[in-house]
């Protein structure tokens, strides 16, 4: 059973606030409402020496280890995802989920803890799932059946120079193919392509270098982290932001801190919002 209350360190002062409905509380729809313009937004759970993934123990590439995932991180993930019109992922989740090493980004109606979740989204109106957009180069992955034939839009965000064929097979297969740059993906290109189809609420979901190529074209507006109090070491070395030098470095606004001591066997965690500066 989740122990609900933690603590809020700032804005001060300090006060002991309930864990469920944390992040709904940043309603991040109204925010986007304010600004008149899309909001970026993505979430990483980090170990105090700064990784956020390992190596899959079976299988290629990389994986959120289980000394620092837990339920309580979890449930936060959730309510930030539960707020989005779309989720921006990668050809790697959607290759993953074809070979059921991965899960639904938004799980909440598959678990009974999150039912308040999906009465949230039904409340305002919205579909069950968020739409989904790819980022991808290569576009070397399937186009899951059950995701358009639930009448979720998929979005796949590309170059101008990726293969023309997979691009035809993939709008085949019910996915919009934008072109969002020449040689690679342009950060802002693609979030200004989604804002121009009414998307106000984007959850940037996946991994290092898309969110690196955001952070270079300051498109993103938040950044949430889970600090789990473990340290791992390994290599290689998988930090939030994987790239080239950001130049200038990004500047981010502490706007949200919190302690809860309950996490990983009581040895705790922080959960952090930055805003973009």
């Amino acid at each position: 059973m989740i122990t609900e209350t933690i603590w809020q360190l700032y804005p001060m002062p300090a006060r002991e606030v309930s864990l469920k409905g944390l992040y709904l509380r940043h309603e991040l729809r109204r925010v986007s409402e304010e600004l008149g313009r899309p909001l970026v937004y993505t979430d990483y759970v980090v170990s105090i020496d700064g990784r956020i993934a390992i190596p899959r123990t079976e299988g290629k590439g990389m994986t959120v280890p289980k000394a620092t995932s837990n339920e309580r991180d979890w449930r936060l993930f959730q309510e930030l995802a539960v707020q989005a019109d779309i989720i921006i992922s990668s050809g790697r989740y959607l290759r993953d989920y074809a070979e059921g090493q991965t899960q639904e980004i938004l799980s909440v109606y598959d678990d009974p803890r999150y039912e308040d979740l999906g009465q949230w989204r039904a409340d305002r109106g919205l579909p069950n799932y968020p739409d989904l957009a790819i980022v991808s180069g290569s576009l070397d992955f399937p186009i899951p059946a059950f995701l358009t034939q639930s009448g979720r839009k998929v979005l796949i965000l590309t170059h101008g120079q990726s293969d023309k064929e997979r691009r035809r097979k993939l709008e085949d297969e019910g996915a919009q193919v934008i072109v969002t740059g020449d040689e690679d993906v342009s950060g802002r290109q693609a979030i200004d392509a989604l804002g121009e189809r009414g998307y106000q609420t984007i959850y940037m979901a996946t991994g290092p270098h898309v969110n690196h190529l955001l952070l270079a074209d300051n498109a993103l507006d938040r950044l949430y982290t889970t600090v789990a109090h473990r340290l791992l070491g390994g290599e290689p070395f998988s930090s939030l932001v994987e790239g080239d030098l950001l130049r200038p470095a990004v500047g981010m606004r502490l706007h949200a801190h919190y302690f809860d001591p309950h996490a990983l066997d009581g040895l705790g965690q922080q959960f952090v919002c930055y805003e973009r500066e």
